[in-house]
């Protein structure tokens, strides 16, 4: 009688620890598909209330903002530059972020200043507006949700820049770069304020779109076909040599503008811009030609990070940029799940940014006909009157 007892109790535990198998597997499995969950605010977007619009005029509106955006310093940066920054807001209560979400704050401040930012830095006072981004999980769906989401933040961007242009460009060149998704934003920006205004465009060094589909149909300013080119735009999307999947994605999931206004799917090919080249060409760049890729993550803000040459060769094939896998451990995936869905914590082409936006700018100046912009003068200063003639 004692063996049927033990046999339950064999029986009972054989189940327990299958069970237990069955469970983690299926969390290994769904797991994306359970973390993607947790990340969606439940809520259609057309009842959803956003958070408090940004007021760009003050401070704590910008990530970075010089300290005295509206004027000039004799000894400082020759340009400006003006950042739109990627994904750094998860999601869960939110389809657009509150511009003071601290954890979106500290990726910011961590990984995107110092990787992307980074490369501009040395020739430009950097203005980076805070926005009511939309979120990861946004970038993770095709729900029309996401997409008015996304045109949402938008209206931010402009906003922004329209601040920036009103009372602190004051007739300087500038650059524009957006990062993934601010990348996508910045597109639409150079679309409706930049291309169309003779003015803005002649001051305009080149628009740096990282990891940014923009359709070769129809840009909305010219590729970069030469390394000194100035007014022009930079913009790519890169895969890992052999990963297809990522490749795919890039065909099937990448949104661009259309003429209504609209994020619509990519059709045909994008953009190829092959930052170890400084320009848009189907030629292969080994990795001799790179300048320095850097894994900048958690460094103080204004350090120029080390930079390690030679990383990474790269070519474009079908509107993708195809990227060998870099040598050095420092440039691997890390941080948490979600992390791991937005752009990585280095810069592989950091060197070969610096390098190109220094180019662009040097050449912009050295053009004779490049219009100078007075220098303005500060709050207080005694403004001698204008002589008057007088007409008999």
């Amino acid at each position: 009688m004692a063996e049927t007892p033990r046999r339950t109790k064999l029986w009972l535990t054989a189940a327990a620890v299958l069970l237990a198998g069955l469970l983690i597997a299926s969390g290994v499995v769904w797991r994306d598909d359970i973390l993607r969950t947790g990340l969606d605010p439940k809520e259609p977007f057309q009842t959803y209330e956003p958070p408090p619009a940004p007021d760009y005029g003050r401070r704590e509106a910008w990530n970075l903002l010089p300290t005295q955006p509206e004027t000039w310093v004799e000894d400082g940066p020759p340009a400006d530059v003006f950042f739109v920054g990627p994904t750094s807001y998860d999601g869960g209560r939110h389809w657009n972020a509150p511009i003071d979400d601290p954890r979106a704050e500290r990726f910011f401040q961590r990984t995107v200043g110092p990787n992307y930012v980074g490369p501009f830095v040395r020739m430009g006072r950097v203005f980076a507006p805070r926005h009511r981004q939309a979120s990861l999980y946004s970038m993770l769906t095709l729900r029309d949700d996401a997409r008015e989401a996304r045109r949402f933040a938008y209206g931010d961007v402009r906003a922004a820049f329209a601040q920036y242009m009103d009372a602190y460009n004051q007739g300087r060149p500038f650059v524009i770069v957006g990062v993934e998704q601010g990348g996508t934003l910045a597109a639409r920006l150079l679309a409706e304020d930049v291309a169309s205004d003779p003015d803005r465009l002649r001051r305009l060094v080149a628009a740096y779109l990282i990891e940014t589909a923009v359709p070769a149909a129809g840009p909305p300013l010219p590729p970069c076909q030469t390394a000194d080119q100035t007014g022009c735009l930079a913009a790519w999307v890169s895969a890992y040599e052999g990963d297809r999947e990522r490749a795919q994605q890039i065909r099937d999931r990448s949104l661009i503008w259309d003429r209504d206004g609209q994020l619509s799917n990519l059709s045909g090919l994008a953009i190829c811009y092959n930052p170890l080249l400084g320009q848009v060409s189907d030629d292969e760049a080994p990795a001799r030609l790179a300048k320095g890729a850097t894994n900048a993550t958690n460094l103080e803000w204004g350090a120029r990070p080390a930079l390690q040459s030679r990383q990474v060769s790269a070519r474009c094939e079908n509107g993708v940029l195809r990227v060998s896998r870099p040598r050095s451990v420092a440039f691997q995936p890390t941080g948490s799940w979600a992390n791991q869905r937005k752009v990585p914590g280095y810069n592989l082409f950091y060197g070969d940014l610096e390098a190109s936006y220094e180019l662009r700018l040097s050449a912009l100046l050295a053009d004779p006909d490049f219009p100078r912009a007075a220098r303005p003068i500060p709050a207080g200063a005694e403004v001698p009157p204008s002589p008057v003639h007088r007409i008999d």
